[in-house]
């Protein structure tokens, strides 16, 4: 979610500021599996159309949803409560509208998103696909076209229509969990030795790098205890990194950041740990962001 996004970016960009996640060059829409994501605005129609439905029924639901909203708000933005009482819809039906690429959204995580809308995106749906499959490929691969479509929120069968088009551009690989497959332009990089991995990071819950589905977590973390305490059935926790490995989770609650290990740390790990949840750019927080640590 928005404010999530900002924690990603601060993981990954030097110089992040708390009012990052609102550059221009970024978007807040409905993505995958209908949660609100913030991409770069250059990618809508891959975020978007990428997971318009095939089927005559499902896109034509979509579309006149999409051209109802649009004449509805004639150029306003409001939130999406107002919107859907406009159009005696409830709210939530709103998202079913998002994969045209016409309805962007803005939600700071409390209140209600408020919602617009924008012209098409000038591309072909299945293009758009075919790159939301490299993409994800290419971010979360050895991947199986079975775990795709779940994380797009897409028909199975529409996921192995998708990696059979891309079959001449992929790599089948084996894994401890079994087959899968990876872009063949990524192998040179699956290959080469591994870099220094930063000293800590702290992720947020639903961060790109455990945004994973089912048997996939395996790979990630392979203690189902840790699993189960990582990928909770309510609201996710942070995932805390040292040195490229997920080493236990953690939660903020205001200016306070609690850290739970999976295992012992040393105090210069903990340090770095502690740095890193300091460092955070959160606006919003008055004083000091302190870390605790719970074991």
């Amino acid at each position: 979610m928005p404010r999530a996004a900002l924690l990603s970016i601060h993981a990954r960009v030097e110089g992040t500021e708390p009012a990052t996640w609102e550059d221009p060059s970024l978007v807040q829409l409905w993505g995958p599996r209908f949660s609100a994501y913030v991409v770069a605005a250059r990618d809508r129609a891959v975020f978007s159309l990428g997971r318009l439905p095939d089927d005559i029924d499902g896109r034509r639901v979509a579309e006149e949803l999409a051209g109802r909203l649009d004449a509805f708000l004639s150029g306003r933005t409001m939130t999406y409560g107002e919107a859907g009482r406009g159009l005696r819809e409830h709210p939530n039906r709103l998202r079913y509208a998002a994969p045209t690429g016409r309805v962007l959204i803005r939600w700071e995580g409390a209140r209600q998103p408020t919602v617009w809308t924008v012209p098409p995106p000038p591309v072909d749906p299945g293009d758009a696909r075919l790159e939301l499959a490299r993409r994800y490929l290419h971010i979360f691969g050895p991947a199986t076209a079975e775990a795709f479509a779940e994380w797009a929120g897409i028909a199975p069968w529409r996921g192995r229509a998708t990696f059979d088009a891309l079959v001449k551009s992929l790599t089948p690989v084996r894994t401890p969990i079994g087959e899968a497959g990876i872009l063949t332009e990524d192998e040179p990089m699956f290959r080469a030795p591994g870099g220094r991995a930063p000293s800590a990071r702290l992720l947020p819950s639903g961060d790109a790098y455990f945004l994973l589905q089912g048997a996939d977590r395996e790979l990630l973390v392979p203690d189902p205890d840790r699993r189960r305490e990582l990928w909770t059935l309510r609201v996710w926790p942070g995932a805390v990194l040292v040195e490229g490995e997920v080493v236990g989770t953690w939660r903020r609650a205001g200016a306070d950041v609690t850290i739970q290990p999976w295992r012992h740390l040393s105090p210069g790990t903990r340090e770095a740990v502690e740095r890193e949840a300091e460092s955070f750019p959160l606006p919003g927080v008055r004083g000091r962001i302190r870390a605790r640590w719970d074991g």
